[in-house]
């Protein structure tokens, strides 16, 4: 069975299977859905937990010894396996699909991952979990759906706030959603229940942005002018190294340089994503870029870049920071 994070909570009120796999990309929604499945297995009797964590040296044959063990006590056991990579590996798939062919009678199997890539969903081991037990893929609202996401956690506290209000929160925290639950539960603390206007929100709230470079190239693909603006005074004023920058900055301009190429070579879309390692998001990310950006101007992008590049070794004179905004402005806008 396959869940969406939004039915977990209504399905646990009706039933508890014997093997749950939670993954996502945002650890704070991974975390308390586990939370929720550690809960209601508490409320049915699973009284012991055992924790493994699959990192570096771990040994798969622990998690059938977890299974097999005996509870002194004559209780059941929660096995909570955490796999921090989301990639179980060769033998790990191996001893998850063991494990879903023979069920311990007395264990619940918790399984959590960070980042699990399209192939793993694919893979034999997911499929078996699948039909033995429950997948729930947690999936990070948008920076559009953020406002509704916020006005959900402000409303478990019996809060909540006009949209300029949620716009503000959303702006601030840039997408963190660890963040931007430190800001709901810091309202929490300091107003009492009811409606907060804006002026208490800009009072509490921070300026927590993630101004990171994975942001920065989400923002220029995506041709979202006033968050990539945003984001690139952020780490100026952060003090973030210019190489650092230019390198996450020609990455997905080269990306964007040699697909134009291809297409214009009447080489496979699909094709191009695979031989260029483009995955996930990042695809429907790199499609709406280009059709803004055609093989013309991929080049000429590139061309900056590398005088960019000759600015920052101290061969050009110019200010680095404004040809970035250049060079990312060259990509985002139509």
């Amino acid at each position: 069975m396959q869940l969406k994070g939004e039915q977990l909570a209504a399905h646990l009120e009706r039933d508890l299977r014997a093997i749950y796999l939670v993954h996502g990309d945002e650890p704070l929604l991974v975390l308390e859905a586990a939370d929720t499945i550690r809960a209601a297995a508490r409320r049915r009797g699973f009284d012991e937990r055992e924790v493994l964590n699959a990192v570096a040296g771990f040994r798969w044959t622990d998690l059938h010894h977890a299974a097999g063990s005996l509870s002194l006590f004559g209780g059941r056991t929660l096995i909570d396996l955490r796999v921090p990579t989301g990639k179980p590996g060769r033998e790990g798939g191996l001893a998850l699909q063991d494990y879903c062919a023979r069920p311990s009678p007395d264990s619940l199997l918790l399984v959590t991952m960070i980042g699990v890539d399209w192939r793993e969903e694919k893979a034999a081991w997911m499929n078996a979990v699948v039909r033995a037990g429950v997948v729930v893929k947690l999936i990070a609202p948008g920076l559009h759906e953020l406002p509704a996401w916020l006005a959900g956690r402000l409303g478990r506290q019996q809060q909540s706030a006009a949209a300029d209000g949620l716009r503000f929160i959303a702006d601030r925290v840039e997408g963190n959603l660890l963040a931007a639950h430190q800001e709901i539960l810091k309202l929490g603390v300091l107003y009492p229940p009811g409606v907060l206007s804006l002026e208490q929100i800009r009072d509490a709230v921070l300026n927590v942005a993630r101004y990171d470079l994975d942001g920065l190239r989400e923002a220029m693909l995506a041709g979202d002018v006033a968050r990539l603006v945003r984001m690139i005074d952020g780490l100026q004023q952060e003090g973030e190294a210019p190489p650092l920058v230019l390198w996450a900055m020609t990455e997905e301009v080269r990306a964007l340089a040699q697909i134009s190429a291809g297409l214009a070579r009447r080489q496979s879309f699909d094709a191009l994503l695979r031989d260029g390692r483009i995955w996930g998001m990042r695809q429907g990310l790199i499609r709406r870029a280009l059709q803004r950006v055609d093989e013309e101007r991929a080049q000429g992008a590139l061309a900056q870049a590398a005088r960019i590049d000759r600015m920052i070794k101290g061969i050009a004179a110019g200010d680095v920071w404004d040809e970035f905004r250049r060079l990312a402005l060259c990509i985002a806008v139509a």
